[in-house]
């Protein structure tokens, strides 16, 4: 059985949807990007914590469930967008975001029982172009209360898919979970 170390609706959502079998369990984590920190190394480092909590608390490795961990983050130019703080936050993000392309990044680490545990951490990255937003809009969305759990401030799949015109690489990933490179981890050859 597989546990996923998050409380995402959305990651158990994609799970669910593709046939994924599998059990929540919230991993208290700071979600914290360390000084100097690359994007990747950030998610996976996150996606390790998450999984290894989770394996941990569960004591996993006795019951034989394997634990998935997964962290998302933005990166437009030079800068890491986590979930926003609040609706100032979440407004400065979304204007870093107008008229731009961005990467959105999610590391994931796979646990598996043994002795000693697997542990498989990668990552998936996407490129996302969001059209030039007006200031009405933004303050909406913000309103809205959706970009406040959301890194970088918004949903793909939800009111802001109005203003995502393009996208190279996995859809899924821009949700909070790469399916397939997870069925892959979860199915090797």
């Amino acid at each position: 059985m597989l546990i996923l170390a998050s409380a995402s609706p959305r990651r158990q959502e994609l799970l669910r949807n593709a046939g994924i079998a599998f059990l929540a369990q919230p991993a208290d984590v700071p979600e914290e990007i360390l000084p100097g920190e690359l994007p990747e190394a950030c998610v996976q480092r996150l996606a390790r914590a998450k999984a290894r909590t989770v394996f941990d608390q569960r004591r996993a490795h006795q019951a034989g469930y394997r634990v998935l961990g997964a962290d998302t983050i933005v990166v437009v130019g030079s800068e890491i967008l986590g979930k926003p703080a609040d609706g100032p936050d979440a407004t400065r993000m979304l204007r870093l975001l107008s008229a731009r392309e961005h990467q959105v990044i999610t590391g994931v680490c796979l646990l598996t029982p043994g002795n000693p545990v697997q542990e498989e951490v990668r990552f998936e990255s996407t490129q996302v172009t969001v059209s030039q937003l007006t200031d009405a809009e933004v303050a909406d969305y913000v309103a809205s209360g959706e970009p406040m759990d959301k890194a970088g401030a918004y949903a793909i799949q939800g009111r802001a898919s109005r203003w995502i015109p393009r996208i190279e690489g996995c859809y899924f990933n821009v949700v909070g979970l790469p399916l397939a490179l997870v069925y892959r981890m979860l199915n090797p050859q």
